[in-house]
């Protein structure tokens, strides 16, 4: 009896001294669809640790990301404001480059030097995509607040072989050897070519290290997956064994790194003063085809556009005994990850600077009320579209890949409400609404002070 119940004071004490602040973990999947999880009704792909997180917590609906590509959706994550503020957006070049100079600017306030300063531990593992250190120093992710860091510095098809056939707008090559996916731990060349089919256990095991080797604190981790995106690889565990191919098997296994990410936080006595938040950095790369892939589910084009499919992405918020299982169609965004953890953590937001999210901690704990103004949909440095309640107004359409922007006199009108696939057209019914949405947007474009890209130093190839 005597071990037991040292092992029951053990994990009670843990508990307690991060008991004062919560701990956050924020899972980034990358380009995976609004469609592709069991829990928003994928009829193949098998999800049964992110089916229960979202059971026992919030599953939003209506969940989007500030940008329709990786480089300024992250950024915006991190940061609580558009893109378009920190100079993270560019109409050309919409993503950082292995070759980039550029990156996320040091004036720029993230959410790990934010909590930092009320005594959290933060690591980032996985995809960074905002800036190169080795072109450029400053850019790493010890720069910008945290304390520890493993992963890759950009997209996993950055780096092809001398004679690899993929060319702009062509799918991408399975094959590994074309590969140099440069691993690093801090500053530190762990494998210039890095076994994609491990990375995902890889990231895993460092993730619930950084657990373990912080229970005693609160902390931060930011987990920032490198699949979906393509070219796609799994273990050999989950390799061929989803009846959705390649891109089921690699689903599968970042749901099953969902679950040690949940083991983790139970084995240390954490799990009950943790918040937990997965989703997307952009909707599916549809391009890629339907091996590769993903899916948006009833939404409109994927990754790349500013239509539904290419911004709304799954939302998930667990935290036991503090959220409430629900499913939650409330409009939410990543700019709101910001305000909501700084809220928790006791912090405060920053003051010199416009931020764009909305705290959710009163919807997401107490179901109260929130107050939104206009999303805005940002492709590039142009503001395509806005969404005001159930109002969604275009001004741009295009489509992700492949088609030239279509600029609207007339701008046109959805009711995502009931026709979230968008396929129903209304302005002429609704002058009133256009108005409106055409004021709000008129109001935000007010606090947009033009800011030199950080993106323009890519060299295209």
């Amino acid at each position: 009896m005597r071990p037991l119940l040292l092992a029951l004071l053990t994990a009670f004490s843990l508990g307690l001294t991060a008991a004062g602040k919560p701990n956050v973990v924020i899972i980034l999947a990358d380009d995976l669809g609004y469609g592709d999880l069991g829990c928003y009704g994928h009829p193949t792909i098998k999800t049964p640790n992110l089916d229960k997180m979202a059971a026992e917590g919030a599953r939003f609906t209506q969940f989007y990301v500030a940008a329709e590509v990786c480089t300024p959706s992250r950024a915006s994550l991190l940061t609580g404001r558009y893109p378009i503020r920190s100079g993270m957006a560019h109409n050309q070049f919409r993503v950082l480059r292995a070759i980039s100079t550029g990156g996320l600017p040091s004036t720029e306030v993230t959410i790990a030097q934010a909590l930092k300063a009320q005594g959290y531990a933060t690591g980032m593992v996985g995809k960074w995509h905002l800036g190169v250190w080795t072109n450029s120093p400053e850019h790493h992710p010890l720069k910008h607040g945290f304390d520890f860091h493993f992963g890759l510095p950009h997209s996993n098809d950055m780096n092809p072989s001398a004679g690899n056939p993929v060319k702009a707008g062509a799918r991408v090559d399975q094959d590994a050897a074309w590969w140099n996916a440069p691993l690093f731990r801090g500053y530190e060349l762990v494998d210039p070519k890095a076994d994609q089919t491990q990375l995902t256990r890889r990231y895993t095991e460092e993730a619930t290290n950084f657990i373990a080797a912080n229970r005693t604190q609160p902390f931060f981790l930011y987990f920032a997956h490198t699949f979906p995106h393509t070219p796609l690889f799994a273990s050999d565990r989950f390799k061929g064994k989803s009846s959705r191919g390649i891109y089921g098997d690699v689903v599968e296994e970042l749901d099953w790194s969902v679950g040690e990410i949940f083991k983790a936080l139970k084995e240390q006595g954490v799990a009950d003063n943790t918040l937990v938040v997965f989703t997307s950095d952009n909707g599916p790369w549809l391009l890629m085809g339907t091996e590769t892939g993903g899916s948006a589910g009833l939404l409109r084009d994927g990754k790349g556009s500013t239509w539904e499919g290419g911004m709304r992405v799954p939302g998930i918020f667990w935290m036991p005994g503090k959220i409430k299982p629900t499913v939650e169609r409330n409009v939410a965004s990543t700019l709101d990850l910001f305000p909501s953890v700084i809220r928790l953590a006791g912090g405060s937001m920053p003051s010199d600077r416009p931020m764009d999210g909305v705290d959710l901690t009163g919807l997401l704990m107490n179901q109260e009320k929130i107050e939104r103004d206009v999303f805005c949909y940002y492709r590039g440095e142009q503001l395509y579209a806005a969404r005001l309640g159930a109002w969604k107004l275009h001004l741009i359409t295009q489509a992700g890949y492949g088609e030239k922007p279509v600029t609207h006199e007339k701008p046109l009108l959805y009711n995502l409400e009931v026709d979230p696939s968008e396929n129903h057209e209304i302005s002429a019914e609704h002058p009133d609404v256009v108005a409106r949405l055409q004021a709000a947007i008129a109001k935000h474009r007010a606090t947009v002070t033009p800011v030199r890209s950080q993106l323009i130093d890519v060299v295209a190839k």
